[in-house]
């Protein structure tokens, strides 16, 4: 098994995208890569740096690397400056955070392809995981609990 640290803008719909993928094995939703340890929900949303992600553990046999990627790719606007849909505010940013180093070269060829379908440059971060702080038990699988949650990703 292998683990990356995706954020893709509010981190219910993208834990929920995620869970759907074959080859995906386990997910967490969490705040990654800010100054402040162990963050609450409330700070966050207050824009203490952190972006909303989710800790994606998959099965690389199933699901190779640069395919998650390319998924990850289809539910977020790649351009968008620290907002998704109709959330905005740095937690809302969207980056690749690994914990391999051998995923890097993986990551940095994704994002130059997918760089040539857009006019605009990138927005998507990618760099190595500096921290990861689970978010509150009711964030976990919110919209298995909450089906009517709002979501930027459309499940039809």
């Amino acid at each position: 098994m292998k683990t990356i640290y995706l954020a893709g803008g509010c981190f219910w719909g993208c834990q929920k995208y995620f869970d759907l993928m074959d080859g995906v094995r386990e997910t967490e939703v969490g705040y990654a890569n800010g100054p402040t340890e162990n963050p609450t929900y409330e700070q966050v949303k207050r824009h203490a740096g952190h972006a909303e992600t989710v800790r994606v553990v998959y099965d690389p046999a199933v699901l190779p690397l640069k395919e998650l990627l390319n998924r990850y790719f289809q539910v977020i606007d790649p351009t968008a400056v620290n907002h998704q849909g109709e959330d905005f505010g740095i937690q809302y940013r969207t980056g690749i955070y690994y914990v391999d180093e051998a995923d890097q070269p993986v990551i940095t060829a994704a994002l130059n392809e997918l760089s040539k379908q857009y006019k605009k440059p990138l927005a998507v971060e990618s760099k190595p995981l500096e921290n990861f702080y689970p978010a509150e038990e009711y964030h976990q699988k919110y919209l298995e609990k909450h089906p009517d949650g709002y979501c930027h990703i459309h499940f039809d």
